[in-house]
């Protein structure tokens, strides 16, 4: 996918955007015993993250409340939890799951390693502005952009070669500088260079080779350079089918991914896993939590 394949969001500007109309219908569905999740849905999933921010603030000018305190307020469990994840700048969301993932009783890591290996130096740097994480992520945001060198790839690949046979502190930390610092056009080079001298998959030599979370990042960082939409692909089945539907991480892809290549992780999860995303969440979820999750999805007739 790597040179220049073309990807798509599912979620676009509306046309005709009226923040105004839209916070009284927000506020009017918020009202009363049972709030209208539907008309909740019908807005927040059909808007750009830009426009739920005119939204907020025009909502915030009208009645002098904060919208994401009056969803908090009003929803609960994982409906809430999508509702609220939309109405968050895409670098506060990022930054918002990494606290959430470091400050609780234990660290997760899965999410630490999906947000880290992914993200862009741009996306990386605005979510340590946004939540102040300079020191908790500062390895992560300097990677080099754009360039590549043959002749470097070459000796690159083979510092990985021997990082995987030597497995020493020293190698680790060679390796983990390669892939972490390399920009993604290099590294595309350097794996191809590496199966030329080792006659192996990289993702297959790092997983004889090493174990733990740090294999888990290493080959995270190896898929999003290969193929960033067939790695979010790989994270939503196994979310979905390994472990019993992990709201946590299905919800975190749909919202962060909508308007960047969700429709094309659609594409790859197809291809790979045989059923649509949007048949397997229509499978294991329910209620409005599953519908918010469909509208994010944005699935077509065949989907169904």
């Amino acid at each position: 996918m790597f040179c220049g394949e073309y990807v798509q969001g599912t979620i676009f500007p509306a046309p005709n955007f009226n923040p105004m109309m839209d916070a009284q219908v927000i506020d009017g569905a918020l009202q009363g015993f049972e709030c209208n999740k539907d008309l909740l849905i019908d807005i927040l999933t059909q808007r750009s993250n830009a426009q739920r921010q005119m939204i907020a603030g025009t909502y915030q000018s009208m009645y002098g409340r904060d919208l994401i305190a009056d969803l908090k307020e009003q929803l609960s469990s994982h409906f809430k939890e999508v509702m609220v994840g939309l109405m968050y700048p895409p670098p506060s969301y990022d930054a918002h799951e990494l606290w959430h993932a470091m400050k609780g009783a234990g660290t997760d890591e899965n999410c630490l390693i999906e947000i880290l290996a992914s993200r862009t130096n741009g996306e990386i740097f605005q979510m340590r502005e946004a939540y102040c994480l300079r020191k908790e992520i500062y390895k992560y945001g300097n990677r080099e952009e754009g360039y590549t060198d043959p002749a470097m790839a070459a000796q690159d690949a083979m510092v990985l070669w021997e990082a995987c046979q030597q497995k020493t502190g020293e190698h680790k930390t060679m390796l983990q500088m390669i892939l972490c610092n390399k920009s993604y056009p290099q590294l595309w080079l350097i794996f191809q260079e590496f199966q030329t001298i080792s006659g192996q998959d990289l993702v297959d030599t790092i997983s004889d080779c090493y174990d733990g979370y740090f294999q888990e990042l290493l080959i995270a960082i190896v898929r999003c350079v290969q193929d960033k939409p067939s790695y979010f692909a790989y994270k939503l089945y196994r979310a979905i089918h390994d472990f019993g539907f992990h709201n946590k991480t299905v919800i975190r892809i749909l919202i962060a991914r909508s308007e960047i290549d969700l429709m094309t992780i659609r594409k790859r999860y197809k291809e790979r896993f045989g059923k649509s995303l949007f048949h397997d969440i229509k499978s294991f979820a329910s209620g409005h939590y599953k519908k918010a999750l469909l509208a994010i999805c944005a699935g077509d007739v065949e989907d169904y």
